[in-house]
């Protein structure tokens, strides 16, 4: 973070899983839901392979463009669990989409809260860009954005590391010099090169930093820059 300069800062863009709140918390809390839910519903137990398949074919095709990719998706994982589209949709909006939500806000992390607000004391604006829709997963953590924008928006239609929803968001907010944008993500290799191929500054999001109060950094920095530039 010390190689990157705020001054001029416009944009802040987000991802979400794993970047505003501790994933792997949130997954020992799946993890003992599912065990619970599927030890008395053995019959159920194709659902776990459905949630598998799902996310192992998304992982698999990361960097993918493509036409339609939020119905391409659930494709994928037909082709490896021969279900019908329809119980894959459910399924996966049930366990991936909608159940974890309930846990989401104690698994944030601290200072996103108060980044968020120093952002937006300092007309600074916030965009939410994830592989996945967000805009629930943001109502439960109790943050609002200016903009929300996922892999699978039919605007987009690319995974990442592919950047083109991180040149959307520079053109929806008419960001011209890059360094006027920051993308705040976990994944180096996903988020990371995302922002290297679109020329957007990045911050990494992990353990270390976070346990360094990355986030409670950030907002003094955010603060003390915009009060001393005069822009």
């Amino acid at each position: 973070m010390h190689n990157i300069s705020l001054n001029n800062l416009e944009v802040v863009v987000f991802d979400v899983d794993g970047t505003l709140y501790n994933q792997s918390l949130l997954r020992k809390k799946m993890l003992f839901s599912l065990m619970k839910y599927f030890v008395f519903r053995p019959w159920k137990i194709n659902e776990l392979f459905i949630l598998y398949h799902f996310r192992k074919e998304r992982e698999q095709n990361k960097g993918f463009k493509g036409p339609n990719l939020n119905e391409q998706q659930y494709i994928w994982c037909r082709q490896k669990v021969n279900q019908p589209i329809d119980k894959i949709k459910e399924v996966v909006s049930k366990w991936i989409f909608n159940y974890p939500n309930q846990f989401l806000k104690a698994c944030t992390y601290p200072g996103i809260h108060l980044l968020f607000k120093s952002l937006a004391e300092k007309n600074i604006r916030i965009a939410i860009y994830s592989d996945y829709d967000s805009i629930e997963k943001m109502k439960a953590m109790e943050l609002k954005a200016d903009l929300y924008v996922s892999s699978t928006d039919a605007q987009i239609n690319a995974f990442k590391p592919n950047p083109d929803g991180l040149e959307f968001i520079c053109t929806k907010f008419g960001i011209t010099d890059k360094n006027q944008c920051l993308f705040i993500g976990d994944r180096l290799e996903l988020d990371g090169e995302c922002a290297k191929a679109a020329g957007v500054p990045f911050v990494l999001v992990n353990d270390v930093s976070v346990n360094n109060s990355l986030f409670k950094n950030l907002s003094k920095q955010v603060l003390n820059v915009v009060k001393q530039e005069t822009l």
